[in-house]
């Protein structure tokens, strides 16, 4: 398996969705929204991180993108900004890194190579 700039993006998502996945216990999130959703989105993004690894396709940093924006705000969506701050903060760190890891990941996916000039 050769390691590119892309896979390096797959790999921090996985550990980050990992992290996400089991913050409510380590962090002791209220039984609630807060915990519900790191769950779920944890292991979306698990999944999504696992199958771009095993098989890229674009489609899997995209809808990395969006749960990670959809985890960035979940906190004023659901209503659980007062209840937990680590609960919040981790769901704004964790969304932010993850949508920006997955948009970092797109752009590399379309950007042009740089091209060579001459006398350069």
């Amino acid at each position: 398996m050769e390691w590119k700039n892309e896979r390096i993006c797959d790999v921090l998502n996985l550990l980050l969705g990992a992290f996400l996945l089991i913050s409510p216990w380590l962090l002791g999130f209220a039984a609630g929204a807060e915990t519900q959703n790191a769950v779920i989105c944890g292991i979306i993004i698990v999944a999504l991180s696992l199958a771009a690894l095993a098989a890229f396709a674009e489609w899997e940093e995209w809808l990395n993108l969006i749960v990670g924006v959809w985890v960035f705000v979940a906190p004023w969506a659901l209503g659980f900004t007062g209840s937990n701050t680590w609960a919040m903060g981790v769901h704004v760190v964790i969304g932010l890194l993850v949508a920006v890891i997955a948009a970092i990941e797109v752009w590399m996916l379309h950007r042009t190579p740089p091209r060579l000039t001459a006398g350069g």
